[in-house]
């Protein structure tokens, strides 16, 4: 079985920290739940120049290590890496937030979960002239019987996997899109993630 799953939002609360972070630095009041745009320069109304200093300040590493996990992520996937199911973490974090993002996944117990860089929304969050360590092609030719990901702006890289099931984690900035197809669920926990995983399974055109 092979598992992609999201890094910000999906294993770590990155928007309630970005939350935080905007208003200690700019003095913006939009709380967590009142975050209804994925992109955080049209969520907090920043400038250009704003939203860059924000996205620089929240890549620190030391930033990154302080994301709290979301609650039951580690121990959900932990149990389908001891079920010998394949795990790859992908997100659109730059290459150069790998190292930091790699420590706090080993951290949390993760160390036999992949990760990798790959450039998800066309630079449109993400720091300027970053480098990714998965290119688009590569990304491609991989292949996955589900998925956990939280941003409409990322549904599109299922199109080639028709068999795909993606978990759609419940987050204000989706909660009014509509989903691409039958085969997204929304999800409000790892509890509900691993519980409709485990009732599909037995579906046709999951490979094993």
């Amino acid at each position: 079985m092979n598992i992609y799953v999201d890094f910000d939002d999906c294993l770590c609360e990155t928007g309630r920290a970005f939350s935080r972070l905007a208003c200690e630095m700019f003095g913006t009041d939009v709380p967590y739940e009142e975050m209804h745009d994925f992109n955080l320069q049209k969520a907090f109304g920043l400038k250009d120049e704003q939203y860059d200093q924000l996205l620089a300040k929240g890549h620190e590493p030391d930033q990154l290590l302080s994301y709290e996990e979301t609650p039951g992520a580690s121990l959900a996937i932990s149990g389908w890496i001891q079920c010998g199911w394949h795990v790859s973490v992908i997100t659109g974090r730059p290459y150069s937030a790998y190292e930091p993002s790699r420590t706090w996944l080993d951290r949390h117990g993760l160390r036999q979960a992949e990760l990798y860089c790959l450039d998800k929304y066309g630079r449109e969050n993400c720091i300027r002239n970053s480098s990714f360590s998965l290119t688009m092609e590569a990304y491609r030719k991989m292949k996955f019987d589900f998925a956990v990901e939280d941003s409409p702006s990322a549904f599109s890289l299922f199109d080639h996997l028709p068999d795909i099931r993606v978990m759609v984690f419940d987050r204000p900035w989706n909660r009014k899109h509509v989903f691409p197809g039958r085969n997204f669920f929304r999800c409000y926990d790892w509890r509900g993630i691993q519980s409709n995983i485990a009732q599909q399974q037995g579906q046709p055109g999951l490979a094993r």
